[in-house]
Parts: C-alpha cells; sequence; structure tokens
C-alpha cells in the first residue's frame, strides 16, 4: 500500500519539490524527509512494493525518486526498469543503508542517478540538485533536437517541393517558348535582308535569345528530374558506364584527341543510367575546359569501408581553390559563354545524383595542373 506524507505548506524561498519514496523502515524515510525539507518544500509520497510503485509514479509524475536498494519484496533498482517501462525520464537516486564499491558502480552503469548512504544524508540535497538540473539540460536538448529536427524535415519538404516545381514549370514552359521560336524563326525567314541593318540586328538576338532560353529550359527540366526522382540501386559495373558515356561523346573525344584512361573499375550500388551521367559530365567537362595540350582523363576506384571513392582526373585548366565548391551550384559559370559554352548545369547534376546515392563529391587543383574529382558511392553489400 502507498500512503502520503506532507511537510506542510510551502516554505518561502524554497523550491517544490515532488518525491516519491520507495522505503520500508519508517525511521529512515523520516529521517530522509526532515533532511529534504531543510532545502525544499517538499509533497511526497512513499510505496513498498513495485505495483504500487507503477501505479503511482504514472499518477504523481515526481520529480525525483529515492529508492532504497534492499526491500523485503524487491529491490529499489527495479524501479528504474518500470521508469523506462513508462517512458518516464525521472531521476532515480539509491538511498541505501549498506552500498559497496562494486554494487554502487554496477548501479550507475544500470543507469541509477546517483546514490547516497544513509549516514550520509546531508549529501541527498545535493545530489538532488544535481539530478533536476540534469533532468532539465537532458530536456533543453531533447527540445533542441526535435525543434532541429522539425527544421530538417520542413526544409527538406520545401525542397522537395521547389524541385518538383521546377520540373512541372520547366515542362509547361516548353510549349510557348516553341511558338515563340517558331515565330521568330519565320520572321527572320521572311523580312532578314529586307529591313534595315539594324531590324537584322534585332531579329539576330531574339533568335539567340529564344535559342539560350530552350537551352536553359531543357537543363532545367534535366537537373529537377534528377532532383526530384529516387535512384534505384542495384549492382552496377563501373566499366560498362564509363564505357556507354564515352559512345554518348564521340565527335567530342574524336575532335579534341582526347585519351580515357581507366580499368579495373569496381561493381557498386549504384543506378547505372545516372552513374554513366556522372561519367559523361565530367569527360565532357575535361574535353570542353581543356589546355593547349591534348586531354587526358584518367579514372581509377579506392575502397574505403562500405563505399568506394572514384576519382576522375583531367590535365585541363584546373579551378582556383575559391571556385571549387562554387562549381557545383545550379547555373553558376566561371566564364563567360563565348569562352566555353553550356550553362553551368552538369557538375549540379552530378552532385545531385551522387547525394541521392548517399555520397559526397568534390573538386581539387591536381599537381601539375588539372583537376581531380572525387565522389562516393555506396559498396555491394557483402
Amino acid at each position: 500500500m502507498s500512503s502520503n506524507v506532507s511537510m506542510g505548506c510551502k516554505i518561502e524561498n524554497k523550491t517544490t519539490l515532488r518525491v516519491l519514496l520507495v522505503e520500508d523502515n519508517g525511521a529512515d524515510l523520516e529521517l530522509i524527509l526532515d533532511e529534504l525539507g531543510r532545502s525544499f518544500a517538499i509533497t511526497s509520497e512513499v510505496v513498498q512494493t513495485a505495483a504500487e510503485f507503477r501505479q503511482r509514479v504514472k499518477a504523481m509524475v515526481p520529480d525525483v525518486v529515492l529508492a532504497d536498494y534492499n526491500l523485503v519484496h524487491w529491490r529499489g533498482t527495479e524501479a528504474l526498469t518500470i521508469l523506462r517501462e513508462e517512458d518516464l525520464d525521472i531521476p532515480l537516486i539509491l538511498v541505501s543503508g549498506v552500498l559497496g564499491d562494486v554494487i554502487a558502480v554496477d548501479c550507475i552503469k544500470l543507469g541509477i542517478t546517483d546514490y547516497v548512504l544513509k549516514d550520509s544524508l546531508g549529501r541527498l540535497p545535493v545530489a538532488v540538485r544535481a539530478a533536476l538540473q540534469d533532468k532539465k539540460l537532458r530536456q533543453e536538448r531533447r527540445q533542441a533536437q526535435e525543434e532541429l529536427r522539425q527544421k530538417v524535415e520542413e526544409l527538406s519538404r520545401s525542397n522537395r517541393d521547389l524541385e518538383q516545381f521546377a520540373y512541372v514549370a520547366s515542362h509547361h514552359l516548353q510549349e510557348p517558348l516553341r511558338v515563340v521560336t517558331a515565330n521568330t524563326q519565320l520572321l527572320a525567314q521572311r523580312y532578314r535582308g529586307r529591313l534595315d541593318e539594324q531590324a537584322d540586328k534585332y531579329i539576330d538576338h531574339a533568335l539567340d535569345g529564344v535559342g539560350r532560353m530552350h537551352g536553359l529550359i531543357q537543363d532545367l527540366l534535366a537537373f529537377s528530374r534528377y532532383a526530384w526522382q529516387e535512384a534505384a540501386l542495384r549492382s552496377t559495373d563501373c566499366n560498362e558506364a564509363v564505357a556507354q558515356a564515352m559512345k554518348n561523346l564521340p565527335a567530342a573525344i574524336l575532335e579534341s584527341g582526347a585519351t580515357i584512361k581507366y580499368e579495373g573499375l569496381p561493381r557498386l550500388m549504384a543506378n547505372g543510367s545516372q552513374l554513366r551521367q556522372v561519367f559523361q559530365a565530367l569527360i565532357g567537362n575535361a574535353i570542353r575546359f581543356r589546355s593547349p595540350e591534348a586531354p587526358v582523363v584518367e579514372i581509377s576506384a579506392e575502397k574505403q569501408g562500405a563505399e568506394w571513392m572514384l576519382s576522375v582526373a583531367d590535365n585541363g585548366i584546373g579551378i582556383s581553390t575559391e571556385h571549387a565548391e562554387d562549381i557545383f551550384a545550379i547555373f553558376h559559370r566561371l566564364h563567360a559563354p563565348t569562352e566555353y559554352p553550356g550553362n553551368g548545369i552538369g557538375l549540379s547534376i552530378c552532385k545531385k545524383i551522387v547525394e541521392r546515392h548517399g555520397g559526397n563529391i568534390a573538386a581539387t587543383s591536381r599537381a601539375g595542373g588539372g583537376t581531380i574529382f572525387k565522389f562516393t558511392l555506396p559498396a555491394l553489400p557483402a
């Protein structure tokens, strides 16, 4: 059975403390409450069995539990199991007459907050304050983690919405752009050379503008497609992915005299078509941003725990350290379109694909000139 023990009304300047005591010795109980009463305004209840404890701890929800180690029918440490079963974060302090060092260490390992010997009850208020402070810190930490989780979830949802919007918007923009393109081309066919020189410039500017707009929309459509579609991962041969990428770049490779070196690349977990897209973009970049020498691209791999680190190194114009992260931003260009063609979308797609696979991608300068792109992908399950 349970019993109630009250220390009267709240004493001014003392913190109110709800205590649930697991104790079967009346004299010890009185000494414990007397010691706590010097520092706190106490509201307390006393239980002696596990059933009583389970019932009262849910109804009372105390600030702290004080339990004797040895009782007639059970041990105070069993209260910790009940607290966990009921999902209650309540400090449990053992108040015992005898508690050897080995037992004390074992109790702390179990999760007991602290222990106080009955012949040293003067330390009890200090132990209670420390336990309450620890509980407050845990609650604040959990609250901060929950707020962070919610923010991350909101940000992730917002990103998904934006990515899907970009896909839908770029898809629907194609039809009106086709109308503008067609009419601009008709205007050029019928009136170029029939008006003055300035009019011909306006026509050329219009044709150039719709051409660039068409390229931007196509690139945005490609980026958003990779952004919001999940990658179906399966065992994939990197050698085949590189070979397919090269088949899609025959003109660029032939014209530049590029050499692509790769062999012995691993099988790993990836989406085959998306991995091919990554290799194609990186090889294409190496050819586009080449130095006066013929491009040489070297592709290698290194096992690192549960993933593979793949490297694509070239001997091109290189990249400065301050721009090593900027190049992965969508539509970010380091050079004017007249110097190098493209809209700055390829590396953004690479980053999105690699991240969808659970990996990371980065670029660093290569000793002697050129750039090394390194990205990680998951290895095959053991």
